[in-house]
């Protein structure tokens, strides 16, 4: 059998790898992984912008690395991804800190000392493959000339790391500006806020951010501990996997949040992009948001208003990399064919809660039933083969009573009530809603006190004199009943008006 020897052409192969589709922030995220690995408590993350000359830096406190260990990191496929590795290692395919500088600079340079050890340094510089004579794979020695200064902090260092980006040409493209450069920076610090939260956040936490000399506050997806969510689940264990937990969050309603945690909670890419999993792996976010590919009758949930306020948090060992089938770029993941049924069941009860949260605007009808004495909802939802169809409820008491005096005027009133219900604006509400992110005003949001008492007097006296309740057990169930279960210091001032 002949055997032929094909290594790669270097020039093509490192262009190639260029495009696998990391953003400037995404990568600089998989090089904190690597300094995370060798256990630095602070890594400071610099971005210059100097035009054409613009650089950026990473410098990390950790174990650092001698000449033989720096030289196996720096090159292509450093380890097989199918070995063992410890628990904590955030690493896989020996490719993080090479792909993710390329695919943002043509040069990339590392500098490193072990405790007690001499710094050393190796470069990678694409515009000079192919020009080293006997060198196809030339790996240079120490920084290029005039980059030495950008290297300069390692020497007050006693160890850790430093790595550069220089000819940054997939950063600073035609056209990019200082202002581009202070953007970009605001959507880094976005970006690490959301995929370290958990290592960076207690109140003493293992690892410190620093971007641009500020330091990274967490962003909690989850809104923990906060008193208005409607589920924070214990942390549950799947089934036939190990180390496999899962915890479901509800997050309160909009109207539940002051103005600052609104805009906290809605994250950077707004309130329906971050519905679903949160996939962890050693607390190091992976994906964000999204359903996993799991729905129902073979259609894939979709990310909605409706379920907006639902968030998963999922959490997988390094060692099921390969069956989530994790990319090299740690944004993609799916779950094993076994997992799918347990983890169908804890989201579709997560998205029902997120759901009625929704519908209700924080105010929910608790399972126990403690809302059984309310009044009836004024609306109907009827479905059928036709579809949905919305009725005012004939039988509500204020209605009920209304048709009950109404005597020549009813088959006028009732002709009103069903031009109001075909002429409901669906779909106006719809393109409101989905243009504003946010669900139309309703429950007397932001109405008078005035405005809400009239309403609220004229259900108190269909209660009293249609129903013929005594007027204790009519405050009790208006008491019960959205949305004036938000007002009930104007339900216990109601009281009987003297008849004329």
């Amino acid at each position: 059998m002949g055997v032929r020897n094909v290594p790669p052409h270097a020039a093509s192969m490192l262009e190639s790898l260029r495009g696998l589709g990391y953003a400037p922030a995404t990568a600089i995220a998989d090089l904190i992984d690597n300094s995370i690995a060798a256990n630095s408590s602070e890594v400071s993350i610099h971005l210059e912008w100097a035009g054409p000359e613009s650089w950026v830096r990473i410098i990390d406190d950790g174990a650092g690395m001698d000449d033989a260990a720096l030289e196996a990191g720096m090159r292509l496929g450093a380890r097989d991804p199918r070995a063992e590795r410890t628990s904590g290692d955030l690493g896989r395919f020996g490719l993080g800190l090479k792909t993710a500088s390329f695919s943002q600079a043509r040069r990339l340079t590392v500098a490193s000392r072990r405790n007690g050890g001499p710094a050393v340094c190796l470069r990678w510089d694409l515009d000079l493959i192919g020009k080293e004579p006997g060198a196809e794979w030339p790996l240079f020695e120490g920084p290029a000339p005039g980059s030495e200064r950008l290297l300069a902090p390692l020497d007050q260092m006693e160890h850790g790391t430093i790595v550069l980006w220089e000819k940054v040409d997939r950063i600073v493209t035609d056209g990019f500006t200082a202002n581009d450069m202070i953007e970009l920076a605001d959507r880094v610090e976005a970006h690490l806020a959301m995929t370290f939260h958990r290592l960076v956040d207690g109140q003493q936490p293992g690892l410190q951010l620093l971007l641009n000399g500020r330091v990274v506050k967490p962003w909690d997806p989850f809104l923990t501990g906060h008193p208005g969510k409607a589920l924070e689940s214990a942390e549950y264990r799947i089934l036939h996997t190990t180390g496999v937990m899962v915890q479901c969050h509800v997050l309160p309603h909009r109207d539940m949040l002051k103005h600052a945690e609104q805009e906290a909670a809605a994250g950077r890419g707004g309130w329906t992009q971050q519905e679903g999993f949160y996939v962890y792996r050693n607390r190091r976010l992976l994906l964000a948001g999204g359903w996993l590919g799991l729905g129902d009758g073979g259609k894939p949930w979709p990310r909605d208003e409706a379920h907006r306020l639902a968030r998963i948090r999922l959490d997988i060992p390094n060692s099921a990399d390969a069956e989530w089938k994790i990319n090299v770029l740690k944004s993609t993941a799916s779950p094993p064919v076994r997992l799918r049924p347990q983890l169908h069941r804890l989201a579709s009860e997560t998205r029902e809660t997120a759901r009625r949260v929704f519908a209700h605007r924080g105010h929910i009808t608790p399972l126990t039933g403690t809302r059984s004495n309310a009044v009836a909802e004024a609306w109907q939802v009827r479905r059928s083969a036709q579809g949905t169809s919305y009725r005012i409820a004939r039988d509500h008491d204020l209605v009920a009573s209304i048709l009950d005096r109404a005597g020549s005027i009813k088959p006028d009133f009732l002709a009103l009530l069903r031009l109001i219900e075909e002429t409901v604006p669906v779909q106006r509400i719809w393109l409101d809603t989905a243009e504003d992110k946010e669900t139309p005003r309703t429950g007397f949001a932001g109405a008078p006190e005035s405005e809400i008492m009239e309403t609220l007097s004229s259900m108190f006296e269909a209660l009293v004199k249609f129903r013929r309740l005594n007027p204790a057990d009519a405050r009790e169930r208006l008491g019960r009943t959205p949305p004036f279960d938000r007002h009930l210091d104007l339900v216990s001032a109601l009281e009987v008006k003297d008849s004329k």
